[in-house]
């Protein structure tokens, strides 16, 4: 499956490089989900919320009221994740919760696993939380496992390509299918059909941001995938 990312800052629909520069932003939201109508699934992530910097709640709100959406961004508790279950989102993302073994157990137990897609984001290595703004010191591969109980997804970003245009790290990829039979989602640098149509094979699906909206992957093409 291929998802397309609204990213959410300061009210507007933005990609950033590697989570810190503004590169573009896109049309409004509701221009953004007519253009993504042909797909199945829409990924919205609130940036200022998982910066612990505000929130784009209300924006939020309206775009998992009229689509089907994988929300994440600053999910940091129980109430939260519900809050957003019944404002209309089809799944939860959470990722600096998901190292909180309580705060976790408490997430997971209020949407239940089923519905939640724990995000293991990679840079240098390492799994970043807080926005991609703190490094912890575990790789994915070591924690994947550990995980499992309490979700039926992960969303792996390769922070070090994200938004670079420069392809993604296939081999990363392929060590974290081996690591779990969960749902695996891709994002960062993700830029070619072939590199989708390699993950696809590995049974992965791509989370894609840049590679649209700058038109470097067209619509109609990912619409046939």
């Amino acid at each position: 499956m291929i998802i397309p990312c609204i990213d959410l800052l300061g009210g507007k629909v933005v990609q950033l490089v590697q989570g810190r520069d503004k590169a573009l932003e896109g049309g409004t939201p509701l221009e953004m989900l007519e253009r993504f109508a042909a797909f199945p699934e829409i990924q919205v992530i609130d940036l200022d919320a998982a910066m612990g910097r505000g929130s784009n709640h209300d924006l939020v709100e309206l775009i998992a009221a009229r689509a089907v959406c994988r929300v994440g961004g600053g999910v940091r508790s129980a109430g939260r994740a519900r809050e957003l279950v019944e404002q209309g989102a089809h799944r939860i993302i959470v990722g600096t919760a998901a190292f909180d073994r309580k705060l976790l157990l408490e997430i997971s137990g209020a949407v239940g696993p089923e519905r939640l897609i724990i995000a293991l984001d990679s840079r240098a290595g390492k799994v970043v939380v807080k926005g991609w703004q703190e490094a912890t010191e575990f790789t994915a591969e070591e924690v994947i496992r550990q995980l499992e109980p309490f979700c039926s997804g992960f969303l792996c970003t390769y922070v070090d390509k994200e938004g670079l245009m420069q392809g993604t790290d296939l081999d990363w990829f392929r060590r974290l299918r081996a690591c779990t039979g969960h749902e695996l989602t891709a994002a960062g640098g993700i830029t070619t059909l072939a590199e989708i149509g390699e993950l696809q094979k590995l049974g992965i699906h791509a989370a894609l941001g840049m590679a649209i909206y700058t038109g470097r992957l067209s619509m109609d093409e990912l619409a046939k995938l």
